[in-house]
């Protein structure tokens, strides 16, 4: 997918269509709610009703999609609104509540950097970042603790991870290295499973540093693979990768992707969790479309890396598919009057809050992966590997020149029956 040059067009319109329609709804978000407002989730398909927000956790992904749609239009007022709603978090480059740094900072001012930023701003920041980051070690157990409590250990921090890992390599600072490698490693070993499935938690023996069991907070059960936490996990691994080269992270990413694929509808759209139950309050049937689109977004990045071509051209094309289905079926224009962009997202289906709703993550990182999928399909051409092979006739080298000039033969029609044959 897409097989053909049409499919392609049409793709490339449908994701379009969704890119400007997640503009128009921020537009409208900045216009309708005050300068210091940070959406989190919808209630009834409205924003400015969140009730509860604990860490400030999702502050980055509303300025972080203005600085796509400036990336992506050039538009210097997407500039500046994302500028604005970035500059208060920059305080928080010394928050040692949560475990969120990479959330924060990543989806902002690493993306203002990379857009040509002032360097003397906003270097230091992401390095203290990382650095802030790395004081949640714990070293017996040799991972990042999860806010919650010493002995936890989230899925959610490989997608902060990443803090770390920017931090040592632009200090050239081991120390910080090290703890970003270790976490890693300790995270694949008690988090993810042989089969590539992730539990959300893992509690550890603060005493001795052993893990003592898998747990969760927002999955079905400790034992059970909650589909945000597999894209959290599908997703940091793939850009651990990318930023250390260590071949164990692609891997791991490759297997997450692996299991994702194999277990997920082929209409690219996750339930909640594997384990669901089929029926009650707490049935697969309820999606989430939040995990849908950083699983896309983490997989188009995943397809640029991964070695197996076949595996590559499979992981894109379920990304598309899966941002295809949500383009068609979930965007907030089916809801009249709903403020999001997404609809069919989950922040916590235990406290019934955000269900089927609108959650910034999903709203950040559809965006994401939409701005990376027309990078992806192009000015409406086929890739290069889809493209078909022009080529040119067989050479005459071979033949005498007798034999390089031939008529074609009479058709069965014009040829003489047999003797005998039936007229």
């Amino acid at each position: 997918m897409p097989s053909s040059m049409h499919e392609q067009e049409s793709l490339l319109t449908t994701l379009e269509n969704a890119f400007g329609f997640a503009q128009d709804q921020v537009s409208s978000l900045l216009e309708k709610y005050p300068a210091d407002y940070y959406p989190m989730y919808t209630v009834g398909g409205k924003f400015g009703q969140d009730r509860k927000r604990w860490t400030h956790w999702c502050d980055g992904f509303y300025p972080g999609m203005m600085f796509i749609f400036a990336e992506a239009t050039g538009d210097e007022d997407w500039l500046e609104s994302a500028i604005k709603f970035s500059t208060p978090l920059e305080n928080r480059q010394y928050d040692r509540a949560v475990h969120d740094l990479g959330f924060l900072f990543f989806s902002t001012h690493l993306r203002w950097l990379e857009l040509g930023g002032p360097v003397e701003r906003i270097r230091p920041l992401l390095i203290q970042a990382g650095k802030t980051m790395a004081m949640r070690f714990m070293e017996k157990g040799q991972y990042l603790r999860s806010f919650v409590e010493p002995a936890s250990l989230f899925i959610d921090i490989m997608m902060n991870v990443g803090t770390i890992f920017h931090a040592a390599i632009e200090t050239e600072d081991d120390h910080l290295l090290d703890i970003a490698h270790k976490h890693c490693q300790t995270t694949r070993r008690t988090i993810v499973r042989g089969d590539g499935s992730t539990s959300h938690e893992a509690i550890f023996d603060l005493n001795t540093g052993e893990c003592l069991r898998q747990s969760t907070h927002q999955g079905y059960r400790g034992d059970s693979c909650w589909s945000r936490g597999l894209a959290w996990s599908l997703y940091g691994f793939t850009r651990s990768f990318l930023q250390s080269g260590q071949t164990d992270y692609l891997n791991t990413a490759m297997l997450n992707a692996d299991y994702y694929l194999e277990n997920t509808p082929a209409d690219g759209v996750t339930p909640w969790d594997y384990d669901a139950p089929e029926d009650g309050a707490l049935a697969k049937s309820q999606v989430d479309t939040s995990a849908c689109a950083i699983a896309a977004s983490g997989l188009l990045d995943l397809a640029e890396v991964t070695p197996d071509q076949t595996k590559s051209r499979a992981y894109r094309d379920f990304a598309l598919t899966s941002l295809k289905t949500l383009s068609e079926k979930y965007l907030g224009n089916l809801t009249p009057g709903f403020e999001g962009i997404l609809n069919g997202g989950v922040y916590h289906i235990h406290k019934n809050l955000g269900v089927h709703e609108a959650v910034l993550f999903g709203e950040y990182f559809f965006v994401e992966a939409l701005h990376k999928a027309l990078d992806v399909l192009g000015e409406a051409t086929l890739p290069a590997e889809m493209k078909p092979a022009i080529i040119k006739p067989y050479p005459e080298d071979s033949l005498p020149a007798w034999a390089k000039t031939w008529q074609d033969g009479p058709t069965e029609e014009e040829m003489p029956s047999p003797d005998g044959a039936k007229q």
